[in-house]
């Protein structure tokens, strides 16, 4: 399938690509369909809208930046995405800055996705002492990322 992009212009997806968001994102949430494209050997991704070219939003693994970050996920909230073991996928919304080490992650409100039913949705974890924007680089991290794909420091 083809879609077009504004960054990117027409670009190929595959099936596999496509996720379905039932309720959307949040403050987004007439856009159901994405492409999920990886970036190859780095720890960001981009969710491109299917409907508007304009919409990507620019994902990051968060595990990655915050090693420690961990959740529960709502009973409600699995049940609604229908996840299984091993078919989960993680990625936090970054907002880009300038300069670019002032970039930041959303850690409370995850982008959580089944890999095996291509659903999604942006889960907001109330009652968590996460925000909605961490500093995407620390002095510590900035040492140990592969943001490149040609190897760390």
């Amino acid at each position: 399938m083809i879609i077009e992009t504004s960054a990117w212009g027409s670009i190929e997806v595959t099936e596999e690509q496509i996720y379905q968001f039932p309720k959307g994102i949040p403050g987004f949430e007439q856009e159901t369909s994405f492409a999920l494209l990886s970036m190859e050997g780095g720890p960001f991704a981009y969710l491109q809208s299917l409907k508007e070219k304009e919409l990507a939003f620019v994902l990051a693994d968060p595990f990655v930046f915050y090693p420690e970050y961990e959740f529960e996920l709502p009973d409600s909230e699995s049940t609604e995405l229908a996840l299984k073991e091993g078919h989960v996928y993680v990625r936090n919304i970054v907002t880009l800055k300038d300069p670019i080490e002032q970039s930041s992650i959303n850690l409370l409100a995850p982008i959580v996705m089944n890999t095996e039913k291509k659903i999604g949705k942006q889960v907001v974890l109330h009652h968590s002492s996460y925000r909605t924007s961490h500093r995407l680089w620390n002095d510590s991290a900035t040492e140990s990322i592969d943001t490149d794909g040609k190897g760390g420091a």
